[in-house]
Formats: C-alpha cells, structure tokens, sequence
C-alpha cells in the first residue's frame, strides 16, 4: 500500500473512531405516554440523544427532554411501531454533533445531518456540536460591510449587514418562499444554508426546483424536516443548519442562513415543553420556546474569521404583528421586513411594506447619498398612503397640498422601482444612481 492511500485509511478509521462511544450506559423502557417514552436510565442529560433497540430488531432514536419520579422522559424522533416495555435504550451523547465538509454544498440533509436527496455518502472533515453556546459579545465583530441582496427594496430603503439577523414577517401566501428563493440566488453571500423546518412535503420539492434552481442550489446546503417528522426533529433541522453555517464561518466565508419557519420551530418547541410538563404561559407557547428563540439568534453574526447573516422567516398567525411569537422575533433581531397582503393581492413583488419595515443598521452602512435619498422616497409613500382614501374618491384637488402633488408625479416611477422580477438582480451603484434621481424631483 502507497504511503497516501494509508494516510487516507488511516483518517477515516480516526474519524470512524470519534463517532464511537467509548462507554455505553443502558437502561429500560418502562412505558409510554402520548408522545413520551418513561424508561430507567440510561444516565443521560436534558437534550442527550439514546437509540431504542426493539426485539424486532429495529432501532428508534429519542432525545431526552426531562425527567420525572427517577424516569428519564425521552421524544421520539422516528416512528415507535414495535416498541414495547423491557426494550434496552442506550445513550448516544455523541449524536448531539454533526459531520461537516465542503462536499455539504449542493446537498439536502435530513434533520439527523444525513444526506437525503440520493447522492453518495458526505465525507467527513470535522464534527461540529448542534447545541454549542452563542458566541460572547465580545468575540463579535462591528458589522461595516453591506450584503447586497441583489432586491432593490430591500438594499436601498433596508440596507443590511454581513452578520445582521432579520425576520421576515408575513401571513401565508404572501410570496415569502419566492423572497427567499430571490435572497439565495441573488446576494453575493459566499455560501447559503437553509432550514425547511415543518414544511409541506410538496413543498420542499417545488422550492429546490422553481425558487432555488440549478445556480442557487450549487452554492447552497438544505436541511429539512417537513411537517410530518417528529418535534425533536423538526427543532434538531434548525440546529443542524446553525452547525452547518458555523463551518463555513470557520473557513472565512460569508454564509447567508435562512430559517423558514421560526414560527413552526416555536410551534415543536412548544409541543416538547408541553410534553415535559411545562405550563403554558403566553397563548400557549412554553416559556422554553423564548428560552430557546435567542439561542438560535445569536448565533448568527459578523466574526473574526467570517460571518452568518441570518434571515428568518416568521409566519403571522391572522396578520397579527402582535402575537407573541411575532413579537420576541421582532425584540431580539436587527431589523424587520414585513410583506403585506393587500401589495401581494395587487401582484406586487416582492410584497415588502416599506413604511412598517426596518433595518436598524441600515443608517450605518448605507451612503450618505442613499440615505438623503431613502428619507425623501420614504416620505413620498408616506404621503401617499395617509391621502389614499382621498384620492380613491377623487376628493382630492390637485394644486392644494403640493408635497402631495410632487409624490403623485413620481408614484407610477416609485412603485416601478420597488417591484422586481424574482429572477432580477439590481447592483448597488445602479440602484443608488436610480434612487438619487427619483429623490431629486421630490
């Protein structure tokens, strides 16, 4: 054998190697109860990972999620059929980790980290921990470099950062898959990684083909875990990405991660909580659910050696901005973009309300002629949407509020500049340049 081929053999047996467990603790399963499973033992932590062998021979992975009169209190995370009283569980705390490489990007993974789209094996370069600790305030970087999105509205009135967090706030059908589709393929991140959590299995499908295609798939890395999988599932989807995104930072890349649904997440989150025993607090949601959502946040952000920009998707239950899922989203993040029903019902795209969003950086890291322009378009929709009711009945004379006459001059140039095609992309100088002239005739 040549010295490189056993090189070769030799990391993999190492590698082979840190995925054991050198010591297994075992215990029983005592009973189940809805959606727990009670056993004796194993010794294993809060969100521990075991493996069930059942007599038929199968093997059912659960999380631990508590603890009660001495039992251990474990989810499910795959189908419980011949489970019994008596089976051997064992504990797996080194599933609580993810393999990780550059051959990640293109693929789609399962919320176990595992390739599900039917491509060979991932090799394996490094394990990196799902639940590993956001990092401190100090070891973040000041966000200076813009991200350009490539989507007009977004990078001339909500300019955002490399490493800024922000929600995307909307009911359903209002184009927020298209948005991100448009985010992927058009920003000039280096590397993109997104969450799928509790979609539609249909879905999944139509997102990879019509939303992301061939060019926003080649740089991209899915991880799914539709509506039909377990909660513990659907909440490891969105740890699995994070661990995912902290690689690629690690390289020094800029990776764009996109969380689609923080809602459903909350809503997993909110079933395990309720399982455990947990009382209920705001609308229903556990108070582990707001333990959770800043764990998840902050560990996106701009670093020493790369940075994550996060978007992440909130689905408004009844169009209400003030639920409470909505609400900690919008409290925790650094800026918020909010799609509007009645601009998606009028087939504007993107759907974006510029008057009820924000990018709480954007006065940092935009120029001074975008910002001086921005503030005079802003004011513009401003007036228009205060005089709407007025100028639907023709109760308005033109002449006697000239701020107004002004806006309606530019209306049809303004609302031509805030529309854009999905598979468009605007550069930054162009942009500027646009934006600049509309404000000059203001």
């Amino acid at each position: 054998m040549n010295p490189a081929q056993a090189w070769l053999d030799a990391g993999r047996f190492l590698r082979a190697l840190e995925r054991c467990d050198p010591v297994r603790t075992c215990g029983t399963v005592v009973r189940t109860a809805g959606l727990l499973i009670e056993s004796r033992g194993p010794a294993a932590g809060v969100g521990d990972f075991c493996e069930i062998r059942t007599r038929g021979g199968a093997v059912i992975r659960t999380q631990v999620i508590g603890f009660r009169d001495g039992l251990i209190l474990s989810m499910p995370l795959e189908e419980t059929s011949g489970l019994q009283p008596g089976d051997p569980i064992i504990a797996r705390p080194q599933a609580a980790r993810v393999a990780v490489s550059e051959a990640l990007l293109g693929r789609v993974l399962d919320g176990f980290g595992q390739p599900m789209d039917g491509g060979p094996p991932v090799e394996t370069e490094a394990f990196y921990e799902l639940y590993a600790a956001p990092p401190g305030p100090l070891e973040r970087e000041p966000i200076r470099e813009r991200l350009e999105t490539g989507i007009r509205v977004i990078d001339g009135f909500l300019t955002v950062g490399r490493g800024q967090r922000v929600g995307i706030f909307g009911g359903s059908g209002v184009g927020k898959s298209t948005l991100l589709g448009s985010l992927v393929k058009n920003s000039d991140a280096e590397v993109c990684v997104l969450a799928l959590v509790g979609e539609r299995n249909r879905e999944v499908r139509d997102f990879i083909e019509h939303e992301l295609g061939p060019e926003g798939m080649r740089r991209s890395v899915l991880v799914v875990a539709t509506s039909d999988r377990p909660s513990p599932l659907r909440v490891r989807a969105c740890f699995v990405a994070l661990a995912v995104a902290e690689y690629f930072r690690d390289q020094g890349r800029h990776v764009l991660l996109v969380a689609d649904s923080v809602t459903r997440l909350a809503m997993a989150q909110r079933e395990i909580g309720l399982a455990a025993g947990e009382p209920p607090s705001q609308k229903g949601y556990t108070p582990s659910v707001f333990q959770m959502l800043p764990r998840v946040f902050e560990r996106a952000g701009n670093f020493r050696r790369g940075s994550i920009t996060g978007f992440f998707t909130v689905l408004v239950e009844g169009d209400d901005l003030n639920e409470p899922v909505t609400d900690a989203v919008r409290g925790i993040l650094d800026g918020h973009i909010v799609l509007s029903r009645a601009l998606a019902n009028a087939g504007h795209y993107p759907a974006i309300d510029v008057l009820h969003s924000v990018s709480r950086l954007a006065p940092r890291l935009a120029s001074p002629r975008q910002r001086e322009a921005a503030a005079k378009l802003r004011e513009a929709l401003a007036v228009l949407h205060a005089s709407e009711d007025l100028i639907r009945i023709g109760a308005y004379a033109a002449g006697s509020n000239p701020q107004l006459d002004a806006a309606l001059r530019l209306e049809k140039d303004l609302k031509a500049l805030l529309r854009q095609r999905p598979d468009e992309r605007t550069r930054y100088e162009e942009l500027e340049a646009r934006m600049a002239r509309l404000a000059e005739a203001t």
